[in-house]
């Protein structure tokens, strides 16, 4: 067992699933393994779609995540930790400078787009432009439903890795959408999925963007569109593995990247038509002054300034150059229509019949030659115009390239159908011959099937928001602060919150407790000789002669001496 990575799959900061990329789809795993999203299954409206199609359900499910749960991008909440300890963690795996370049707690700037909206302070990263920063870990679909207990909150939350993968692990489960077409793409800054469904289904944060949505031009779009847009994606995750941008080794299946690659590329590019045309306006308003919309009334064609019926679009639910135009058309006042064609303005009648009678692909030179013959006179500069319509109308991604050497391993393969118990039973039947399944019960926080030693060492090692809220505490203190939190774990069955799990969301099984304790205790005097005994119910963490006892639920048994599992700073 490498210690580095299987500690990693339980506190899963940001900088962990870049160094070790299996840990994105292990956690997919422990939130497919846990019975939280199952049971969602329960509630009546997830009922009455029981016989309905993957898109209705698809659908449904994304609003029942935007109504439980909030975007969480409070970067402090799972405390901090500085750049030289991490850096010389994973300086056997990536060197500093590639993690530099690669990652956004380590100065990572993004491209032009990104250096003119100032994206670090955009993320609120500006802040931390010394050697601190953040842990930034991603959640358990536990940790983000707990987020309930914290002051603030009154739902779920959790940042876009997290929700990143609960929309894997819930589509698999709500949906019936096969795990195989199911793609994580990562980003220095962001985390989605593309679904290989009715066209491309790209996930991002609690949204989704359908490949309609992703030409519509609206500002929701605009900020979905970012991450693929400006960023290189750095790490692709899958079910049967991953490929890294930094790395030779992809474990992901060759043919499924090549299918995936092609089928974004497609989802990211349409073809030019008025309806998409009109969306390049919506997103583009210093243009509108150069165009104008005609509407046929009675017989007699009437124009209107582009700007003019943009203005009564964003008070309307029609939308131009869609089914509902007629309708927006209908709203407008007389007195804002000109009975004639207005000078210096391109009619979009005529843009339409142009782009239907010549060719007009703005990816050949054929193409934008005419296109930009037809502007000229009118826009005072249609190469640029061109140019940034092609760029709406044409994303192409930045994956890591294909020329890797693509490890075979014996791939998972979780059919549709399966019960949560035939699924964890499987798994547990791969764990020896697939390290992601492996993985997986460590992010599920499973102790009854699982070495112990990586949770201890991520408990004592990288919990530094029990150190904050048990700060000026003595351990008479703090133990006394950590019985006085309700006696429950976040967690059902025999599997551990960490101590800053049991801090943030105030409550704890007694083993958790006791390990928070021993984290506590463990920074303020590093000397203490520490073991931890749990039998059944009884917990008892001793600290030298010191005895501090806790009750559990766990039905766990195990003696441990806690002082060789982690180092810390002194």
């Amino acid at each position: 067992m490498e210690l580095e990575k299987y500690s990693s799959a339980i506190t899963l900061s940001d900088m962990e699933i870049f160094v070790f990329p299996d840990l994105m789809f292990s956690l997919v795993l422990a939130n497919i393994m846990s019975p939280v999203i199952w049971r969602w299954k329960e509630e009546s409206s997830f009922q009455k779609l029981s016989n309905k199609g993957q898109y209705r359900k698809f659908m449904r499910m994304k609003q029942f995540i935007m109504d439980n749960f909030d975007f969480n991008l409070d970067l402090n909440t799972w405390g901090l930790t500085r750049q030289d300890t991490e850096l010389q963690r994973f300086a056997n795996y990536i060197s500093p400078e590639e993690i530099t370049r690669s990652n956004a707690l380590f100065g990572y700037q993004g491209d032009k787009y990104y250096f003119d909206i100032d994206i670090r302070r955009h993320f609120g990263l500006d802040q931390y432009d010394s050697d601190i920063i953040p842990y930034w870990k991603t959640e358990t679909v536990e940790a983000m439903e707990a987020f309930r207990y914290r002051d603030g909150y009154s739902q779920g939350a959790g940042e876009c890795v997290s929700l990143s993968a609960l929309y894997a692990a819930a589509s698999y489960i709500m949906c019936d959408i096969p795990l195989e077409d199911i793609s994580m793409l990562l980003t220095p800054l962001h985390s989605q999925n593309f679904i290989n469904m009715q066209g491309g289904i790209l996930t991002n944060n609690r949204r989704i963007v359908t490949q309609t949505m992703w030409f519509n031009g609206s500002e929701i779009t605009r900020k979905a569109q970012r991450a693929l847009r400006n960023e290189k994606v750095t790490i692709v995750s899958h079910i049967s593995g991953h490929i890294h941008t930094l790395y030779d080794d992809a474990s992901i299946d060759k043919t499924v990247y090549e299918d995936l690659t092609k089928n974004l590329e497609a989802y990211l590019s349409v073809k030019l038509d008025l309806l998409v045309f009109a969306s390049f306006l919506r997103s583009s308003k210093r243009y509108h002054q150069y165009f104008q919309f005609c509407r046929d009334c009675h017989g007699q064609a009437k124009f209107i300034e582009a700007e003019v019926l943009f203005y009564y679009e964003h008070d309307s639910k029609n939308r131009i150059c869609e089914p509902s135009y007629d309708k927006l058309l209908e709203e407008v006042e007389e007195e804002d229509y000109h009975c004639c064609k207005l000078p210096g303005r391109i009619s979009c009648e005529d843009l339409r019949m142009f782009i239907e009678s010549e060719p007009c692909d703005v990816r050949t030179a054929e193409g934008r030659t005419n296109l930009i013959k037809f502007l000229s006179g009118t826009i005072p500069d249609p190469e640029t115009f061109v140019n940034e319509l092609h760029e709406f109308l044409h994303t192409s991604p930045q994956l890591p390239s294909p020329n890797k050497n693509y490890v075979q391993t014996d791939r998972l393969h979780i059919p549709l159908g399966m019960s949560r118990q035939e699924i964890i039973d499987y798994l547990g039947s791969m764990r020896s011959r697939n390290e992601l399944a492996d993985l997986a019960f460590y992010a599920w926080r499973d102790v009854a099937r699982s070495s112990w030693e990586p949770m201890l060492k991520a408990s004592l090692e990288r919990n530094p928001v029990s150190l904050s809220a048990a700060k000026g505490m003595n351990t008479a203190q703090a133990y006394n602060w950590l019985l006085s939190m309700p006696n429950e774990s976040i967690y059902e069955g025999p599997r551990l919150a960490q101590p800053d799990e049991v801090a943030n969301y105030k409550r704890g099984d007694g083993i958790e407790k006791a390990m928070a304790l021993a984290n506590i205790i463990r920074h303020a005097q590093p000397d203490t000789l520490l073991s931890l005994h749990v039998n059944n119910a009884d917990v008892l963490l001793k600290a030298n002669d010191a005895e501090y006892r806790f009750t559990s639920s766990k039905q766990l048994k195990k003696d441990l001496s806690l002082n060789t599992y982690a180092t810390i700073d002194r």
